[in-house]
Protein backbone atom coordinates (compact mmCIF):
# COMPACT_ATOMS: atom_id res chain seq x y z
CA UNK A 1 0.00 0.00 0.00
CA UNK A 2 2.77 2.31 0.86
CA UNK A 3 5.75 0.37 -0.77
CA UNK A 4 7.92 3.48 -1.66
CA UNK A 5 7.70 4.65 2.29
CA UNK A 6 8.11 0.91 3.34
CA UNK A 7 11.19 -0.09 1.17
CA UNK A 8 13.02 3.45 2.05
CA UNK A 9 12.43 2.03 5.85
CA UNK A 10 12.75 -2.07 5.71
CA UNK A 11 15.75 -3.45 7.16
CA UNK A 12 16.95 -0.06 8.97
CA UNK A 13 17.21 0.89 12.82
CA UNK A 14 14.85 3.55 13.12
CA UNK A 15 15.08 7.08 15.72
CA UNK A 16 11.94 8.81 16.19
CA UNK A 17 12.87 11.90 16.45
CA UNK A 18 10.66 13.99 18.95
CA UNK A 19 7.38 12.39 20.50
CA UNK A 20 4.33 15.10 20.00
CA UNK A 21 1.55 14.73 17.74
CA UNK A 22 3.41 14.02 14.67
CA UNK A 23 5.74 11.69 16.28
CA UNK A 24 3.24 9.57 17.65
CA UNK A 25 1.60 9.24 14.23
CA UNK A 26 5.19 7.95 13.09
CA UNK A 27 5.21 5.45 15.68
CA UNK A 28 1.92 4.09 15.12
CA UNK A 29 2.83 4.23 11.62
CA UNK A 30 5.91 1.86 12.09
CA UNK A 31 4.43 -0.18 14.45
CA UNK A 32 1.80 -1.17 11.90
CA UNK A 33 3.25 -1.27 8.99
CA UNK A 34 7.00 -2.17 10.05
CA UNK A 35 6.18 -4.34 12.96
CA UNK A 36 9.60 -6.24 12.49
CA UNK A 37 11.96 -2.75 12.29
CA UNK A 38 14.04 -1.80 15.24
CA UNK A 39 12.59 1.59 16.16
CA UNK A 40 13.40 3.94 19.19
CA UNK A 41 12.31 7.57 20.31
CA UNK A 42 14.34 10.30 21.10
CA UNK A 43 12.96 13.20 22.99
CA UNK A 44 14.22 16.08 25.51
CA UNK A 45 11.57 14.72 27.56
CA UNK A 46 11.39 11.96 29.77
CA UNK A 47 7.80 10.01 29.17
CA UNK A 48 7.07 6.74 28.61
CA UNK A 49 7.80 4.88 25.35
CA UNK A 50 10.93 7.42 25.12
CA UNK A 51 14.04 5.86 25.11
CA UNK A 52 16.13 8.41 24.66
CA UNK A 53 16.02 11.67 26.59
CA UNK A 54 17.47 14.55 28.64
CA UNK A 55 20.12 17.32 27.58
CA UNK A 56 22.06 14.89 25.32
CA UNK A 57 18.86 13.09 23.49
CA UNK A 58 20.21 14.72 20.00
CA UNK A 59 23.28 12.59 20.29
CA UNK A 60 21.18 9.43 19.89
CA UNK A 61 20.95 10.22 16.01
CA UNK A 62 24.21 8.90 15.42
CA UNK A 63 23.33 5.19 16.62
CA UNK A 64 20.44 4.94 14.34
CA UNK A 65 20.32 4.30 10.24
CA UNK A 66 17.84 6.69 9.64
CA UNK A 67 16.11 9.98 12.21
CA UNK A 68 12.73 10.41 11.28
CA UNK A 69 12.87 14.04 13.00
CA UNK A 70 9.26 16.26 13.97
CA UNK A 71 9.13 19.72 13.15
CA UNK A 72 9.36 21.01 16.51
CA UNK A 73 13.14 20.00 16.94
CA UNK A 74 16.31 22.50 15.87
CA UNK A 75 19.15 20.69 14.38
CA UNK A 76 20.90 24.56 13.79
CA UNK A 77 23.21 24.14 16.69
CA UNK A 78 24.02 19.76 15.91
CA UNK A 79 26.10 18.84 13.54
CA UNK A 80 24.26 16.25 11.46
CA UNK A 81 27.05 15.16 9.11
CA UNK A 82 26.66 11.55 8.10
CA UNK A 83 23.16 11.03 9.85
CA UNK A 84 20.30 9.88 7.57
CA UNK A 85 17.20 12.24 8.27
CA UNK A 86 13.87 12.22 6.93
CA UNK A 87 10.29 13.41 8.04
CA UNK A 88 6.78 12.43 8.03
CA UNK A 89 6.12 14.89 5.09
CA UNK A 90 9.17 13.92 3.00
CA UNK A 91 8.02 10.03 2.97
CA UNK A 92 4.58 11.01 2.62
CA UNK A 93 5.62 13.07 -0.62
CA UNK A 94 7.97 10.42 -1.69
CA UNK A 95 4.56 8.26 -2.24
CA UNK A 96 2.02 10.67 -2.49
CA UNK A 97 3.89 13.34 -4.72
CA UNK A 98 1.38 13.72 -7.68
CA UNK A 99 -1.76 13.73 -5.14
CA UNK A 100 -0.94 16.37 -3.30
CA UNK A 101 -1.32 20.26 -3.28
CA UNK A 102 0.95 21.68 -0.87
CA UNK A 103 0.89 25.00 0.52
CA UNK A 104 3.40 27.21 2.46
CA UNK A 105 4.31 31.03 3.34
CA UNK A 106 5.07 32.60 6.24
CA UNK A 107 1.15 33.93 6.58
CA UNK A 108 -1.62 32.50 5.42
CA UNK A 109 -1.47 28.81 4.67
CA UNK A 110 -3.97 27.91 6.65
CA UNK A 111 -6.71 29.97 5.30
CA UNK A 112 -4.92 28.93 2.09
CA UNK A 113 -4.97 25.60 2.91
CA UNK A 114 -8.99 25.50 3.90
CA UNK A 115 -9.51 27.38 1.20
CA UNK A 116 -8.63 25.17 -1.41
CA UNK A 117 -9.59 21.80 0.71
CA UNK A 118 -13.36 23.85 0.70
CA UNK A 119 -13.43 24.65 -3.03
CA UNK A 120 -12.52 21.12 -3.73
CA UNK A 121 -14.74 19.31 -1.37
CA UNK A 122 -17.50 21.63 -2.33
CA UNK A 123 -17.52 21.23 -6.00
CA UNK A 124 -17.86 17.13 -5.12
CA UNK A 125 -13.88 16.19 -5.54
CA UNK A 126 -12.29 13.73 -3.27
CA UNK A 127 -10.22 16.40 -1.15
CA UNK A 128 -8.10 15.23 2.02
CA UNK A 129 -6.81 17.76 4.56
CA UNK A 130 -3.76 17.27 6.46
CA UNK A 131 -0.38 18.44 7.68
CA UNK A 132 0.96 21.99 9.72
CA UNK A 133 -2.86 22.86 10.04
CA UNK A 134 -2.99 19.75 12.86
CA UNK A 135 -3.63 16.57 11.20
CA UNK A 136 0.02 14.37 10.93
CA UNK A 137 -0.05 13.03 7.21
CA UNK A 138 0.51 9.73 8.15
CA UNK A 139 -3.02 9.43 9.60
CA UNK A 140 -4.95 10.04 6.39
CA UNK A 141 -2.81 7.99 4.07
CA UNK A 142 -5.19 4.90 4.70
CA UNK A 143 -8.16 7.16 3.38
CA UNK A 144 -6.48 7.93 0.41
CA UNK A 145 -7.76 6.82 -3.21
CA UNK A 146 -6.48 6.95 -6.40
CA UNK A 147 -9.28 9.96 -7.13
CA UNK A 148 -8.00 11.97 -4.46
CA UNK A 149 -6.49 14.80 -3.68
CA UNK A 150 -4.55 15.87 -0.68
CA UNK A 151 -4.20 19.30 0.92
CA UNK A 152 -1.49 19.63 3.15
CA UNK A 153 -0.65 22.54 4.40
CA UNK A 154 3.59 22.95 5.60
CA UNK A 155 5.65 24.75 7.62
CA UNK A 156 8.94 25.57 7.27
CA UNK A 157 9.46 22.69 9.79
CA UNK A 158 8.50 20.53 8.06
CA UNK A 159 10.08 21.22 4.72
CA UNK A 160 13.51 21.75 6.36
CA UNK A 161 14.28 17.96 5.14
CA UNK A 162 12.32 17.28 2.05
CA UNK A 163 13.76 15.69 -1.15
CA UNK A 164 10.38 15.83 -2.79
CA UNK A 165 8.00 18.13 -4.03
CA UNK A 166 4.47 18.19 -4.17
CA UNK A 167 2.93 18.11 -8.34
CA UNK A 168 0.94 21.74 -6.96
CA UNK A 169 3.30 23.70 -5.04
CA UNK A 170 1.60 26.82 -3.59
CA UNK A 171 4.20 29.74 -1.86
CA UNK A 172 2.21 32.94 -0.62
CA UNK A 173 4.93 34.70 0.93
CA UNK A 174 8.19 34.86 2.80
CA UNK A 175 9.13 37.61 5.87
CA UNK A 176 11.65 37.01 8.35
CA UNK A 177 10.14 34.77 11.29
CA UNK A 178 11.05 31.19 13.53
CA UNK A 179 14.70 32.44 13.52
CA UNK A 180 15.21 30.74 16.83
CA UNK A 181 14.90 27.47 14.98
CA UNK A 182 16.82 28.44 11.67
CA UNK A 183 19.17 30.85 13.19
CA UNK A 184 19.44 33.08 10.21
CA UNK A 185 16.54 34.42 7.56
CA UNK A 186 18.36 32.34 4.55
CA UNK A 187 18.07 29.14 6.19
CA UNK A 188 14.26 29.83 6.69
CA UNK A 189 13.80 30.73 3.59
CA UNK A 190 15.67 28.38 1.76
CA UNK A 191 13.45 25.64 3.76
CA UNK A 192 10.15 27.69 2.07
CA UNK A 193 12.04 26.96 -1.19
CA UNK A 194 12.11 23.42 -0.86
CA UNK A 195 8.49 23.36 -1.71
CA UNK A 196 9.36 24.00 -5.34
CA UNK A 197 13.13 22.57 -4.95
CA UNK A 198 12.32 19.03 -6.32
CA UNK A 199 9.59 19.63 -9.00
CA UNK A 200 9.26 17.99 -12.28
CA UNK A 201 8.16 19.06 -15.57
CA UNK A 202 4.89 17.99 -15.11
CA UNK A 203 4.24 20.14 -11.78
CA UNK A 204 3.48 23.54 -11.26
CA UNK A 205 4.39 26.32 -8.88
CA UNK A 206 1.79 29.19 -8.06
CA UNK A 207 4.03 31.93 -6.31
CA UNK A 208 3.64 35.68 -5.44
CA UNK A 209 6.14 38.03 -8.09
CA UNK A 210 8.49 38.33 -5.41
CA UNK A 211 9.48 35.18 -5.01
CA UNK A 212 9.48 34.77 -8.79
CA UNK A 213 13.69 35.05 -9.18
CA UNK A 214 13.81 32.25 -6.62
CA UNK A 215 11.61 30.68 -8.16
CA UNK A 216 13.22 30.63 -11.61
CA UNK A 217 15.97 29.57 -9.96
CA UNK A 218 14.57 26.14 -9.02
CA UNK A 219 12.22 25.49 -11.45
CA UNK A 220 10.45 26.92 -14.59
CA UNK A 221 6.78 26.03 -15.01
CA UNK A 222 5.10 28.75 -12.38
CA UNK A 223 1.74 30.51 -11.95
CA UNK A 224 2.26 33.99 -10.41
CA UNK A 225 -0.92 34.58 -8.41
CA UNK A 226 -0.90 37.85 -7.50
CA UNK A 227 -0.48 39.27 -11.11
CA UNK A 228 -3.84 37.52 -11.80
CA UNK A 229 -7.02 40.00 -11.70
CA UNK A 230 -10.48 38.19 -11.05
CA UNK A 231 -12.02 41.40 -10.74
CA UNK A 232 -14.59 40.83 -12.90
CA UNK A 233 -15.16 37.34 -11.75
CA UNK A 234 -15.54 37.73 -7.89
CA UNK A 235 -17.79 40.04 -5.82
CA UNK A 236 -14.53 40.90 -3.08
CA UNK A 237 -17.23 42.36 -1.05
CA UNK A 238 -19.23 39.53 -0.77
CA UNK A 239 -16.30 37.59 0.29
CA UNK A 240 -16.17 36.42 4.16
CA UNK A 241 -12.30 36.67 4.52
CA UNK A 242 -11.30 40.25 4.71
CA UNK A 243 -7.83 42.48 3.35
CA UNK A 244 -5.83 42.85 0.43
CA UNK A 245 -3.90 39.86 2.08
CA UNK A 246 -6.91 37.45 2.07
CA UNK A 247 -7.26 38.94 -1.56
CA UNK A 248 -3.98 37.66 -2.88
CA UNK A 249 -4.92 33.96 -0.41
CA UNK A 250 -8.58 33.86 -2.71
CA UNK A 251 -6.12 33.94 -6.13
CA UNK A 252 -3.70 31.55 -4.86
CA UNK A 253 -6.61 29.06 -3.72
CA UNK A 254 -7.86 29.38 -7.22
CA UNK A 255 -4.88 28.86 -9.21
CA UNK A 256 -4.20 25.84 -7.19
CA UNK A 257 -7.21 24.11 -8.14
CA UNK A 258 -6.95 25.54 -11.83
CA UNK A 259 -3.30 23.62 -11.80
CA UNK A 260 -4.69 20.61 -10.61
CA UNK A 261 -7.39 20.73 -13.27
CA UNK A 262 -10.52 22.07 -11.95
CA UNK A 263 -12.14 25.10 -13.83
CA UNK A 264 -11.63 27.70 -11.12
CA UNK A 265 -15.01 29.88 -12.79
CA UNK A 266 -17.19 26.85 -11.29
CA UNK A 267 -15.38 27.00 -7.82
CA UNK A 268 -15.93 30.87 -7.49
CA UNK A 269 -19.60 30.36 -6.18
CA UNK A 270 -18.12 28.67 -3.38
CA UNK A 271 -15.52 31.29 -2.07
CA UNK A 272 -18.90 32.65 -0.80
CA UNK A 273 -19.63 29.61 1.60
CA UNK A 274 -16.10 29.49 3.50
CA UNK A 275 -15.86 29.65 6.77
CA UNK A 276 -13.04 31.37 8.16
CA UNK A 277 -10.31 30.31 10.84
CA UNK A 278 -10.81 31.14 14.19
CA UNK A 279 -8.00 33.98 15.48
CA UNK A 280 -7.71 35.67 12.27
CA UNK A 281 -9.45 38.94 11.79
CA UNK A 282 -12.33 37.30 13.57
CA UNK A 283 -14.48 39.72 14.58
CA UNK A 284 -15.61 38.57 18.36
CA UNK A 285 -18.23 41.34 18.84
CA UNK A 286 -19.24 44.66 20.85
CA UNK A 287 -19.07 44.56 24.40
CA UNK A 288 -19.22 47.92 26.83
CA UNK A 289 -19.44 50.09 23.44
CA UNK A 290 -15.84 48.28 22.26
CA UNK A 291 -15.27 46.21 18.78
CA UNK A 292 -13.10 43.45 20.22
CA UNK A 293 -11.44 42.03 16.80
CA UNK A 294 -8.83 39.20 17.23
CA UNK A 295 -6.08 38.50 14.61
CA UNK A 296 -3.71 36.25 17.66
CA UNK A 297 -2.25 34.60 14.55
CA UNK A 298 -0.21 37.84 13.40
CA UNK A 299 2.93 36.99 14.50
CA UNK A 300 5.58 38.92 12.47
CA UNK A 301 5.63 42.82 11.67
CA UNK A 302 3.94 41.99 8.24
CA UNK A 303 0.63 40.51 8.91
CA UNK A 304 -0.23 43.09 11.66
CA UNK A 305 0.35 45.51 9.65
CA UNK A 306 -2.13 43.88 6.64
CA UNK A 307 -4.19 43.47 9.72
CA UNK A 308 -5.05 47.19 10.55
CA UNK A 309 -4.98 48.13 7.07
CA UNK A 310 -7.77 46.36 6.83
CA UNK A 311 -9.70 47.36 9.61
CA UNK A 312 -8.46 50.82 8.89
CA UNK A 313 -10.05 52.19 12.27
CA UNK A 314 -8.24 50.93 15.45
CA UNK A 315 -8.41 52.53 18.62
CA UNK A 316 -6.09 50.08 20.80
CA UNK A 317 -4.10 47.61 19.34
CA UNK A 318 -2.18 44.84 21.56
CA UNK A 319 1.30 44.05 20.62
CA UNK A 320 4.57 42.17 21.74
CA UNK A 321 5.20 38.38 22.78
CA UNK A 322 8.48 36.26 22.90
CA UNK A 323 11.00 37.37 20.97
CA UNK A 324 12.48 35.58 17.98
CA UNK A 325 15.04 38.07 17.51
CA UNK A 326 12.64 39.58 14.18
CA UNK A 327 13.23 43.09 12.54
CA UNK A 328 10.84 45.50 13.80
CA UNK A 329 11.42 48.40 12.24
CA UNK A 330 8.82 48.12 9.71
CA UNK A 331 6.45 47.72 11.78
CA UNK A 332 7.44 50.99 13.73
CA UNK A 333 7.77 52.62 10.70
CA UNK A 334 3.98 52.06 9.93
CA UNK A 335 2.59 52.62 13.35
CA UNK A 336 4.47 55.78 13.60
CA UNK A 337 2.60 57.25 10.38
CA UNK A 338 -0.54 55.35 11.91
CA UNK A 339 -3.50 57.61 14.11
CA UNK A 340 -3.54 54.52 16.65
CA UNK A 341 -4.55 56.10 20.08
CA UNK A 342 -3.38 53.46 22.38
CA UNK A 343 -0.13 51.49 21.59
CA UNK A 344 -0.23 48.28 24.28
CA UNK A 345 2.80 46.38 24.48
CA UNK A 346 3.90 42.97 26.25
CA UNK A 347 6.97 40.28 26.63
CA UNK A 348 10.74 40.48 25.35
CA UNK A 349 9.07 41.57 21.86
CA UNK A 350 6.76 44.24 22.99
CA UNK A 351 9.47 45.84 24.78
CA UNK A 352 11.93 46.28 21.39
CA UNK A 353 8.96 47.47 19.50
CA UNK A 354 8.70 50.48 22.15
CA UNK A 355 12.22 50.94 21.95
CA UNK A 356 12.02 50.88 18.19
CA UNK A 357 9.07 53.65 18.30
CA UNK A 358 11.49 55.64 20.74
CA UNK A 359 9.36 54.88 24.17
CA UNK A 360 11.01 53.71 27.30
CA UNK A 361 9.06 50.31 28.94
CA UNK A 362 8.69 50.36 32.58
CA UNK A 363 9.37 47.48 34.74
CA UNK A 364 6.78 44.97 34.02
CA UNK A 365 4.60 43.99 37.46
CA UNK A 366 1.47 42.33 37.78
CA UNK A 367 0.18 45.69 39.15
CA UNK A 368 -1.58 48.25 36.84
CA UNK A 369 0.57 50.49 35.78
CA UNK A 370 -0.34 54.07 34.64
CA UNK A 371 0.57 55.00 31.21
CA UNK A 372 2.54 58.38 30.57
CA UNK A 373 0.80 61.07 28.51
CA UNK A 374 3.22 61.70 25.90
CA UNK A 375 3.10 64.67 23.86
CA UNK A 376 1.98 63.93 20.80
CA UNK A 377 1.24 60.80 19.27
CA UNK A 378 0.16 57.35 20.31
CA UNK A 379 0.05 56.49 23.70
CA UNK A 380 2.46 53.49 24.65
CA UNK A 381 1.72 51.51 27.59
CA UNK A 382 3.15 47.94 28.89
CA UNK A 383 0.98 45.44 30.31
CA UNK A 384 2.24 42.24 32.19
CA UNK A 385 -0.56 40.02 31.63
CA UNK A 386 -3.72 40.12 29.17
CA UNK A 387 -5.82 41.37 32.05
CA UNK A 388 -3.62 44.23 33.01
CA UNK A 389 -4.36 45.12 29.19
CA UNK A 390 -8.14 45.52 29.80
CA UNK A 391 -7.57 47.39 32.70
CA UNK A 392 -6.37 50.10 30.44
CA UNK A 393 -8.67 49.75 27.93
CA UNK A 394 -11.62 49.75 30.55
CA UNK A 395 -10.01 53.20 32.03
CA UNK A 396 -9.60 54.97 28.56
CA UNK A 397 -12.19 53.28 25.91
CA UNK A 398 -14.83 55.13 24.73
CA UNK A 399 -18.25 53.98 22.88
CA UNK A 400 -17.12 53.37 19.12
CA UNK A 401 -14.03 52.21 20.18
CA UNK A 402 -12.15 48.70 18.23
CA UNK A 403 -9.54 47.09 20.14
CA UNK A 404 -7.13 44.73 17.80
CA UNK A 405 -4.88 41.98 18.81
CA UNK A 406 -2.29 41.72 16.48
CA UNK A 407 0.55 40.94 18.32
CA UNK A 408 3.64 41.00 15.61
CA UNK A 409 5.06 38.22 17.87
CA UNK A 410 4.92 34.71 19.11
CA UNK A 411 2.54 33.89 22.16
CA UNK A 412 5.13 31.43 23.62
CA UNK A 413 6.27 33.24 26.36
CA UNK A 414 3.22 33.71 27.94
CA UNK A 415 1.00 31.03 26.03
CA UNK A 416 0.87 27.31 24.79
CA UNK A 417 0.08 29.22 21.16
CA UNK A 418 -1.50 31.68 19.46
CA UNK A 419 -5.23 30.00 19.55
CA UNK A 420 -4.52 29.72 24.07
CA UNK A 421 -3.42 33.77 23.34
CA UNK A 422 -6.64 34.64 21.34
CA UNK A 423 -8.97 32.41 23.69
CA UNK A 424 -7.81 34.33 26.58
CA UNK A 425 -8.73 37.88 24.44
CA UNK A 426 -11.93 36.72 23.51
CA UNK A 427 -13.30 35.34 26.83
CA UNK A 428 -12.16 38.62 28.40
CA UNK A 429 -13.79 40.94 25.64
CA UNK A 430 -17.11 39.31 26.24
CA UNK A 431 -16.94 40.30 29.87
CA UNK A 432 -15.69 43.45 29.12
CA UNK A 433 -17.87 46.19 30.80
CA UNK A 434 -19.66 43.85 32.93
Amino acid sequence: MFDLILNRLRGKRILVLGFGREGKSTWRFLQKYLPEAVVAVSDKNEMDGVKHFGNQYLEAMYDYDIVIKTPGISLKDFDTKGVEITSQTDLFLSQFHNQTIGITGTKGKSTTTSLIYHLLKSSGRDAILTGNIGIPCFDIMEEIHLDSIVVYELSAHQLEFVHNSPRVGVLLNVFEEHLDHFGIFELYKSAKLNLLRFMGEADTAVIHESLLNDALDLFVNNVVFSLFDFSDLIDETALPILGEHNLLNVKAALLACSAYGANYRELIPYLYTFKPLEHRLELVGTFGGVTFVNDSISTIPQATIAACQTLQKVDFLLLGGFDRDIDYSPLAMFLNAQLIPHLLFTGKAGERMMQSMGGISTNPTTERQEAPEPVEGPTLFYYASMENAFDYIKAHAKAGDVCLLSPAASSYDQYKNFEERGRKFKDLAVHFGK
